[in-house]
C-alpha cells in the first residue's frame, strides 16, 4: 500500500510541482515565495479552503490507515484558480526554471523512496503536502550556483564597460526609476551618445545582458535603472557598472513586505551612492532629505525637488513641471542632465516631447472613444493618488476604476488599499474590484464613497464590463494589474 501510495502521490507531484515553480519564476526564485504563495492560494477561496482541510486530513489520517493519504493527492487538483501553465504569466521553461525543477524533482523523489524502503506514509504524503517548501529549499540552494553560472555574462560585461569608458548614470527608488530613465536619455539624445538599460532590466543579469547587448564603442553615457529585494544588491551591482553619477528618487511603501520599514529601504537603495562622485537626490521625502544631508559630507549631493510641481535644483527654481509630467522623475532627470552638461535651456526646449512610458499612466482611446488611462504598472500609494487625479480630470461622463489594489505593501497593505479605495469611490462612479489579493479591504474603503462596486475574477472580465458599458465622454483608470499567479 505505501509503495502504491508513492506511486499515486508521485503521479500528483508533477502538475503541482509545476505550478509552483511557476511560482518560483514569477517571484525571481526567491525563497520562500512558493510557500508564501501556496498560503495566499488554498485560503483564497472557499474551494481551496476545503480541499486543504482535506489534504491536511489526508496526512493526519494516514497514521491510522494509509488509505487516507490519496485524498491528499485527490486535493492536488486545486488550488482551483492556479493554472500550471499560466495566462498573463506563462511558464517559461529557460535552463535554470529546468535546473530547479531537476532538484526539486529530486528531492521530492528521494522523500517518496525513504517512505516506501521505511513503510512509512506519512513521510509519503509529507513530500505532496511540503512542495511548495520543497521547491523553495532546492531554489535557496541552487542560488550559489545561478550566480557562478552568471558570473561569465557579469565579467564581460564589466570588461566591455571598462573598454568603452563612458560615464554610468545609476538611478533607483522605491517607483519612478523608468520613467526617470526615459526622461533623462531624451534630455541627452542630442548633446551625448547615450545607451539606457531597456524596461525593467534592473538586476543583476538584467544589466549584464544591456551592456552586453548595447553598449557600442561611441557610447558616452549608461543609464542604468537599479531595483532590489534585500540588502547588497545594488552594491553587487556597483561594483562592476561603477557609476559617475547615482540618484534617488523617491521612497515609499513599495516592497514593505521584504524590508520591513521604508528606513531598511533607503538603506538599502542608498547603497548606490556608496561608489558614486556625485549623488542626486529628490528630497520631497524626509528620509531623503536627511539621507543628503548626511551624504553631503562625504561626497558631493545636488539636491533637488519638485515640491508643488515646481523642479528646483539646490534650492533654485529652474522650470514648471508640465501637466502630463511625473514630478519627481523629471527633477531628478534634470539634476543629473545638468550635471553631465547639458544647458538648462536645451532641457527646457525638451520638455514637451517627453517620452511616455507604457502602462504607466499613459492616457489612449479605447474603440468605443472612451478614454482609457493605462496605469497597469503602477503598485505605489502616490502613483495611484496622482492617476486619480488624471481620472477626476477627464471629461463629464461616466469614470470607472478597475484595479486588483496595490501589493507588496506589508502591514501597510490593507490600510493602503482601503485608503485607495475610499478615494477611488469618491472620484469614480464605478470601481471594479478583481480577484482576491486585496478584496476585502477594497471593499471596505470603497463602501464609504458613492461609486457602485462590483467584483470580478479576472482582468479580462473587468475589461468586457468597461467595454460593454462605456462610450464616447467616459474615461476608465486600471490602476494596476496582477500576474495570475496572484489570487
Amino acid at each position: 500500500m505505501t509503495w502504491l501510495l508513492a506511486a499515486v502521490c508521485g503521479v500528483a507531484s508533477v502538475p503541482a510541482g509545476i505550478r509552483w515553480l511557476r511560482v518560483s519564476q514569477r517571484e525571481h526564485y526567491l525563497a520562500p515565495a512558493a510557500t508564501r504563495f501556496a498560503w495566499r492560494w488554498w485560503t483564497a477561496r472557499p474551494v481551496n479552503v476545503a480541499l486543504l482541510v482535506a489534504g491536511v486530513g489526508g496526512v493526519i489520517g494516514v497514521l491510522w490507515d494509509a488509505r487516507l493519504g490519496f485524498v491528499l493527492a485527490a486535493a492536488q487538483v486545486g488550488p482551483v484558480g492556479l493554472s500550471v501553465r499560466g495566462v498573463t504569466s506563462p511558464l517559461a521553461w529557460t535552463e535554470r526554471l529546468r535546473r530547479l525543477a531537476v532538484a526539486s524533482g529530486l528531492i521530492v523523489a528521494a522523500v517518496y523512496l525513504v517512505g516506501g524502503l521505511l513503510r512509512s506514509p506519512l513521510i509519503v504524503v509529507l513530500g505532496l503536502i511540503l512542495l511548495p517548501l520543497i521547491v523553495d529549499l532546492a531554489a535557496a540552494v541552487l542560488a550559489p550556483l545561478e550566480k557562478a553560472l552568471g558570473n561569465r555574462w557579469v565579467k564581460r560585461a564589466a570588461a566591455k564597460l571598462k573598454s568603452v569608458d563612458c560615464d554610468v548614470v545609476a538611478i533607483t527608488g522605491s517607483y519612478g526609476k523608468t520613467s526617470t530613465k526615459n526622461y533623462l536619455a531624451h534630455l541627452l539624445a542630442d548633446h551625448r551618445r547615450t545607451v539606457a538599460s531597456p524596461a525593467s532590466f534592473n538586476n543583476r543579469m538584467g544589466l549584464a545582458r544591456a551592456i552586453n547587448e548595447g553598449l557600442g564603442p561611441d557610447t558616452e553615457v549608461f543609464i542604468a535603472e537599479m531595483g532590489t529585494y534585500g540588502m547588497g544588491e545594488i552594491a553587487e551591482m556597483t561594483s562592476w557598472v561603477t557609476p559617475k553619477i547615482s540618484a534617488m528618487i523617491a521612497i515609499g511603501p513599495v516592497h514593505l513586505e521584504r524590508f520591513g520599514s521604508e528606513e531598511r529601504i533607503v538603506e538599502a537603495k542608498s547603497e548606490i551612492l556608496d561608489r558614486a562622485d556625485i549623488g542626486v537626490v529628490c528630497i520631497d521625502h524626509p528620509l531623503l532629505a536627511k539621507l543628503a544631508e548626511d551624504r553631503s559630507d562625504t561626497m558631493k549631493i545636488v539636491e533637488v525637488s519638485a515640491a508643488n510641481r515646481v523642479v528646483r535644483v539646490d534650492g533654485r527654481e529652474v522650470m514648471t513641471v508640465p501637466e502630463s509630467v511625473f514630478p519627481s522623475n523629471l527633477a531628478v532627470a534634470t539634476g543629473i542632465a545638468l550635471e553631465l552638461g547639458v544647458p538648462l535651456e536645451v532641457i527646457k526646449s525638451k520638455l514637451a516631447t517627453l517620452p511616455v512610458a507604457e502602462h504607466r499612466q499613459t492616457v489612449l482611446k479605447g474603440e468605443a472613444g472612451f478614454t482609457i488611462i493605462d496605469d497597469t504598472f503602477n503598485s505605489n500609494p502616490a502613483g495611484a493618488r496622482r492617476a486619480l487625479e488624471l481620472l477626476a480630470a477627464s471629461g463629464d461622463g461616466r469614470k470607472v476604476v478597475v484595479t486588483p489594489g496595490m501589493i507588496e505593501l506589508g502591514p501597510q497593505q490593507a490600510r493602503a488599499n482601503a485608503e485607495f479605495a475610499t478615494s477611488a469611490a469618491a472620484t469614480a462612479d464605478d470601481v471594479i474590484i478583481v480577484g482576491r489579493t486585496n478584496r476585502r479591504a477594497l471593499l471596505q474603503g470603497a463602501s464609504a464613497g458613492r461609486a457602485a462596486v462590483t467584483v470580478v475574477d479576472s482582468r479580462d472580465e473587468a475589461v468586457a464590463w468597461v467595454r460593454n458599458r462605456l462610450g464616447p465622454s467616459d474615461a476608465v483608470l486600471y490602476e494596476n494589474d496582477l500576474p495570475d499567479h496572484y489570487p
